[in-house]
């Protein structure tokens, strides 16, 4: 005979063999997730949570590096920074890159 017939594999494909095969993919799945997904999210909490909390007054870090002093937080998205003396420009929020000095808060006299 020139064909050989093609014999069919076992009935139990989902046996041990399988959960051996599959086990390496969950265990990259996993070594991923606690090595690049949780930190990123962490990071991403922890920079949305500094944004929030900026008010007038603050020393920040743009992402296109330049350092100025919040002088008016326009609305939940943008802020007016002086770069220099006289020299106002308005930023997205999500540009702030880092916090050098928070200011003092307000001091209540009652």
């Amino acid at each position: 005979m020139l064909i050989t017939p093609a014999y069919a594999q076992s009935a139990g494909a989902m046996g041990p063999g399988f959960l051996i095969q599959i086990l390496p993919f969950v265990a990259i799945f996993a070594i991923m997730y606690f090595l690049i997904i949780r930190p990123q999210r962490q990071r991403m909490k922890q920079h949305q949570e500094m944004v929030a909390n900026l008010r007038r007054g603050d020393t920040i870090v743009t992402t296109g590096g330049l350092i100025g002093k919040v002088a008016k937080v326009v609305d939940d998205s943008e802020l007016q920074v002086e770069l220099s003396e006289g020299i106002k420009v308005r930023v997205v929020r999500s540009m702030i890159q880092e916090v050098r000095s928070k200011s003092e808060p307000a001091k209540d006299n009652s």
